[in-house]
């Protein structure tokens, strides 16, 4: 008896094997992908002047943003924040500037020259994130394309061609090959028919063909989608040799690469001109001297009516009341700040994990990568260092900044290691990708975000099992969403069920605000 393969079942299967990529052409030939959102409304009820004021706890983006709409409505802003900068982990590194990370403190000595910058922290805008572009344009900060895959970079694995690098397009073509011959064995045009129309059977075996590039007996037999060992030009070209899938299928690697550039990273990219910091500096220049630096917050007191915060600067204390308060610190270093909160918002505050991220970059004395052939993307490593990153800025000026390691996850490999360390592993693995990269590179700096000062970790993590979110979790999530006697309000990424994008962050702003901003007009009707 032939199985019946619901269109419910087939996009999943489509979405295991093959990765989104796959899953959206298949989405997209049966007419199911939805369209993106719209950037939120924030429409705030203006208040008297001196009418009301509200206190932020941390400059980061979540903070800021809530303090510049807080601002155009008409309320008493001030900003308080530990760090000598704002920002969080929106961090931008020029000549001159500091890391301050814990047993580990660095100044960065790149050349001061414009294009010369790392972003240390956020690196990437998604063209779905409404919100940021919205900011963007707001706040006059100029953007441009930010490449996240490009087929000429790399991919190395010592387990796999004996440790060749191969380019980035070899080895997704031929697993594509290979994952298409797969669907074409599993599904055959009858079978499909039972369950979709003779035009959909047709439509999805004709996307699966064309996704791996197969013959007409729906064959993987090699495909100069990997790009031409020959020719090509002036002659006809002829394919790379094709990769034994026994080899594909045993590395590890192999799906992180292949969905790389999915979710978030699938949609176009963009990055502000001149560093990712750009937008902090748009969400700074009208806050001006509201925002209160080397702050630290000593105490968080919630009336009724009020709350009263306590903070350190320069060696005095200080107390603010303020009628509201937004509260972007991280959680578990607010659990260590004395406050009145109930018991059941510590018990949230105390659930989120934090993730670990390592970062580090080198100023290369010469654009090599470019007379390679590669022009911004990522090179795969399986590896610690697991990415190398080719800036797109600067196209052809001398020197350039690369990052040379990003490791979201395991950072905690790097945090062992001493400075001197951490920047020869970095040559040592890179070399393996690009045989000449030690001679090139200089002015090595290194960021792992678990261990910076007012930070101690990464983005928020409330999921524990990869099975999804459990009630408990959820319950916790929510109750952490919610007010304080609708006087504080946690925001930021921690306030997010999707993490560590700054999407998420200032999304967390918005939804507090509004939700201020409907108890008060409640209050006026009543």
């Amino acid at each position: 008896m032939s199985k019946v393969v619901s269109r419910r079942d087939f996009l999943n299967l489509v979405g295991a094997i093959g990765g989104t990529s796959a899953l959206i052409q298949a989405s997209t030939a049966l007419g199911l992908m939805p369209g993106t959102a719209a950037a939120s409304e924030l429409n705030l009820q203006a208040v008297p002047a001196n009418g009301k004021s509200a206190v932020i706890l941390g400059a980061g983006i979540s903070g800021l943003c809530a303090a510049y709409e807080l601002m155009k409505s008409g309320y008493q802003v001030t900003v308080l924040e530990a760090s000598h900068r704002a920002g969080g982990r929106v961090m931008t590194l020029r000549s001159g500037d500091l890391v301050d990370e814990l047993g580990n403190r660095q100044y960065c000595d790149f050349d001061d020259e414009p294009h010369l910058y790392f972003n240390a922290g956020a690196a990437r805008i998604p063209s779905t994130h409404n919100n940021v572009l919205h900011y963007c344009r707001e706040l006059g900060v100029e953007l441009e394309m930010f490449i996240n895959e490009n087929k000429a970079a790399y991919f190395q694995d010592d387990n796999l061609m004996g440790g060749k690098p191969i380019r980035n397009r070899e080895f997704s073509t031929n697993v594509r090959g290979f994952l298409a011959e797969l669907f074409g064995k599993l599904f055959s045009e009858t079978e499909l028919m039972e369950s979709f129309s003779r035009e959909d059977a047709e439509t999805l075996l004709s996307v699966v063909s064309n996704f791996g590039d197969l013959d007409e007996q729906m064959r993987y037999v090699g495909s100069t989608r990997g790009g031409y060992a020959s020719g090509g030009f002036l002659e006809h070209g002829t394919a790379h040799d094709m990769i034994a899938i026994r080899e594909l299928i045993n590395r590890r690697f192999m799906n992180e690469v292949l969905t790389a550039n999915e979710g978030e990273t699938g949609p176009m990219l963009m990055q502000p001109v001149g560093g990712m910091d750009m937008i902090i500096k748009g969400f700074l220049r009208p806050l001006g001297e509201r925002v209160h630096y080397r702050s630290l917050v000593r105490s968080v007191q919630v009336s009724n009516d009020s709350v009263s915060v306590e903070y350190e600067q320069n060696g005095t204390t200080h107390t603010i009341n303020a009628d509201y308060c937004f509260n972007c610190i991280p959680s578990h270093l607010m659990t260590g700040i004395a406050n009145n909160f109930p018991t059941d918002y510590l018990e949230a505050m105390r659930y989120i994990r934090r993730g670990e991220a390592y970062k580090a970059a080198f100023q290369a004395k010469e654009r090599f990568w470019e007379k390679d052939g590669i022009y911004g993307g990522i090179s795969w490593i399986n590896a610690p260092v697991r990415q190398i990153w080719y800036p797109a800025h600067g196209i052809h000026k001398q020197k350039g900044i690369m990052l040379a390691a990003y490791d979201y996850g395991g950072g905690m490999h790097f945090t062992k290691m001493t400075q001197e360390q951490r920047l020869e592993a970095a040559l040592a693995q890179g070399e393996k990708v690009h045989p000449e990269y030690r001679q090139y590179m200089e002015k090595g700096v290194t960021i792992a975000w678990h261990r910076m000062n007012h930070m101690l970790g990464c983005s928020a993590r409330w999921q524990r099992d990869r099975g999804g979110w459990t009630d408990d979790e959820e319950n916790l999530y929510h109750r952490l969403q919610q007010s304080v006697n609708g006087r504080h309000y946690f925001i930021g990424d921690q306030v997010s069920q999707h993490s560590a994008w700054q999407e998420s962050a200032l999304l967390s702003a918005h939804w507090a605000l509004q939700d201020m901003d409907q108890r008060q007009r409640a209050q006026a009707g009543a």
